[in-house]
This record gives structure tokens, C-alpha cells and sequence, in this order.
């Protein structure tokens, strides 16, 4: 295994309180919580797997009613912890995440406003909650990042929205396509295409810049396949190289997947990636059966998914290139 700290996420809850037009768990009351128990089994083997990073996420992790608890098992277990959220309910919790040892919060925002964000997410108020949470978990010292889906509905909103993080002093900025098990057309290739380079082309030092590959693709074939037939960038060939980074696992379920873009796939054989445990009950966090698993897609990734994150693509794209990645690069 390579010697750089793995990511660990884990799917807590299903239950969200958003209505995202976009998301299968929009406004769940699933009963499902990942509980500290769970956690507390999970830890010793998560460390002895080389994770280093743990990203709860969901749903919304903030409807777990045990998120600081967690949060904070986590960290006296010497784990780097992070949470994604809508952001909703961040001002009322941030406080105590920051006393409970969060590192890092990722906030999804899809518009540059609440005219047009709460809209997508069918949700008011919801802007102005999560540009608050993450104004006050930046004061408290919490890495904030935004995670943004972008489609036809939204990318002329992109280069405002870059503005507004930068202002607000967002460290690190997720763009990526939406992905709707379906075809996404754009009227205008080519308007995408000049709206959009100049936020992937700014200077660091002056506007904040996404991680990763262009949503719709750095190179011409990757643009071709995007706007054409809707496949996302994926990591070059020959190797996909999150797969040695990355461990998912849906509590609900009980699978481990080796990249957070694979989760619910499934084939002909049944539900992907692994059980996380074995038939006697015992937690088996990387068995062999994960890692076939992940070398499969280690192997086939580049040329096989259609799902890719631009994080993801990216991520594997800058190992392959510089051999090591900063923090939090996924």
C-alpha cells in the first residue's frame, strides 16, 4: 500500500432534510443511523488500513443526533475528521464540530444565491444557512470547502459562485457534473466551454480555483465524450489510482467500495464492492474481496466508468504525474 494516508468514508444516515432535484435520498426519514459502537469497531482496523482522513456523509450527517460524538471518537482516535452537509443546519452545530475536533466541513452549494440555490435544492434559506456555517467554521479554525454539481440548469452561475467562495475564504472548491443516470444535453457546447475555462485558468492568488479535471473534460476526447455522450472525465490510463486511496462504506448496507462515485452500483452479479463483514459478523474493513474489488477498478476505471467525480479523475491524474498529493485532495 502506498505511504500516504487512505480517505475512509462512511454513509451514517440515509435521512436528509433537503429536497435536492438531483439526489434518490431527497426529504428520507430512513431510520438507519451508523452508530459509535459501529465506529468504535471500525476504528482500530481503519488505522491499521492506513486512513488517515474520515468524511462522514449521507443524507445529512447533521440529522445524526450522535455527529458530535462521533466527530469526536474519531479524532481521539487520531483520525483527521470531515463531514459533508447541505449546510442547513451548520450554524446551530458548528461550535461544538470545532470543540468535538472537526477538521474539516464540505458544504454543497449549487448556485451563487439563494435565488437560485434554494430553488435547485428546493429548500429556503438553505444559501444563506450554509454561507453562514461556513463563515463561522473558517472562524473556528474548521478547513471549509463547497462541493458544487453543475449541469445546463447552472454553469453560467460558476464564475459569480467562484467569486462569492473566494470572498468568503473557502479553501477548496469541488465542481463537478451532475449525474443523473440519464443523457445531459447542453444547447451550447461551446458557451460552456468559454464561460467556464476562465475559472479553471485564474490565478490562485486571486480567485479560488476547483480541484481536479475540468467537469466537462481538460482535453478535447474528454469534451467529446462529455457533451456528446455524457461521460464524465475519468482518470487516465493506465490506472486509476484513487482506488488505492479510498474506502466507502454504506453503513446501511454493510459494502465497502473503493472510490465515493461507486456506491450503489450495480451488475448483473448483484450489489458492488464487498461486505464489510464476514459470515461469523467480524469486521474485515480491507479484505480480499475489497481488494479485488478495488484492483478491478484500479485496472478498468479509466476506460470503464461513466460516473467519475472531476475531484476523483483529478486526484488520480496528479499521482500518476507528481507521485504525492497535498491534504485533503479529495
Amino acid at each position: 500500500m502506498p505511504d500516504r494516508s487512505r480517505y475512509l468514508f462512511i454513509r451514517i444516515l440515509e435521512a436528509c432534510n433537503a429536497d435536492c432535484f438531483m439526489c434518490e435520498f431527497a426529504l428520507s426519514r430512513d431510520e438507519y443511523r451508523f452508530s459509535t459502537d459501529d465506529f468504535a469497531e471500525l476504528l482500530p482496523q481503519a488505522a491499521e488500513a492506513g486512513v488517515g482522513y474520515v468524511r462522514f456523509t449521507g443524507g445529512e450527517p447533521l440529522m445524526h443526533r450522535d455527529v458530535i460524538d462521533l466527530v469526536r471518537l474519531g479524532t481521539e482516535h487520531g483520525m483527521r475528521m470531515s463531514l459533508i452537509t447541505n449546510g442547513q443546519l451548520l450554524p446551530r452545530y458548528v461550535g461544538r464540530l470545532a470543540e468535538a475536533g472537526l477538521a474539516q466541513v464540505v458544504v454543497s452549494l449549487d448556485g451563487s444565491s439563494g435565488a437560485t440555490h434554494d430553488v435547485y435544492r428546493r429548500s429556503p434559506g438553505m444559501f444563506d444557512a450554509a454561507v453562514e456555517g461556513l463563515g463561522l467554521a473558517r472562524d473556528l479554525g474548521i478547513i471549509p470547502r463547497v462541493n458544487s454539481v453543475v449541469g445546463p440548469h447552472n454553469y453560467t452561475e460558476m464564475p459569480d459562485l467562484q467569486a462569492r467562495l473566494t470572498e468568503l475564504g473557502v479553501q477548496q472548491w469541488e465542481l463537478s457534473a451532475i449525474k443523473l443516470g440519464r443523457e445531459v444535453r447542453y444547447q451550447d457546447p461551446a458557451h460552456v466551454v468559454t464561460t467556464c475555462d476562465p475559472i479553471y485558468t485564474a490565478q490562485p492568488a486571486q480567485l479560488l480555483v476547483p480541484l481536479g479535471k475540468r467537469f466537462y473534460g481538460d482535453t478535447p476526447e474528454e469534451q467529446v465524450a462529455y457533451f456528446e455522450e455524457s461521460v464524465t472525465p475519468r482518470a487516465s490510463l493506465p490506472l486509476c489510482l484513487v482506488t488505492d486511496d479510498v474506502i466507502y462504506l454504506d453503513g446501511k448496507y454493510g459494502r465497502t467500495y473503493a472510490c465515493s462515485c461507486l456506491p450503489h452500483r450495480e451488475d448483473e452479479s448483484g450489489p458492488g464492492g464487498a461486505a464489510l463483514r464476514d459470515p461469523s459478523g467480524r469486521v474485515l474493513l480491507d479484505n480480499p474481496a475489497f481488494r479485488a474489488h478495488a484492483d478491478a477498478f484500479k485496472v478498468n476505471g479509466p476506460t470503464m466508468c461513466d460516473g467519475c467525480s472531476a475531484t476523483a479523475a483529478g486526484y488520480s491524474d496528479d499521482l500518476a504525474r507528481l507521485g504525492r498529493v497535498p491534504d485533503w485532495s479529495y
